[in-house]
């Protein structure tokens, strides 16, 4: 199973930087091994991050913001999504992978 976390390398809203940040260095500092993607460099993979959201993730006007989170072809969530799991000691479960093999670091 491979965690990928789409992003954009390019994006200029402090927020969405901010955000994305956040999901990779939790990732990161757990060990957690993930694949980054960047959307504003691979067309297709934009698109196939676009077509895989839920609908009812999807916001009513524009496209959904980075970072979105994906175990292989399963959608996880959004950034709210992901800060909600930490907050609740549930990343784990919301990645799809199993706690034992992982230890969080705060």
């Amino acid at each position: 199973m491979v965690i990928k976390v789409y992003v954009a390398s390019s994006s200029g809203s402090l927020a969405v930087k901010k955000h994305q940040q956040a999901v990779v260095g939790f990732l990161e500092a757990n060990r957690i091994s993930f694949q980054e993607v960047d959307i504003t460099m691979q067309e297709e993979q934009r698109l196939w991050m676009y077509s895989n959201i839920p609908r009812e993730k999807k916001p009513e006007k524009g496209n959904p913001l980075p970072p979105q989170i994906f175990n292989e072809n399963h959608y996880c969530g959004d950034y709210e999504d992901f800060f909600q799991s930490k907050e609740n000691n549930t990343v784990f479960t919301f990645l799809g992978l199993s706690s034992h093999k992982f230890r969080v670091l705060d």
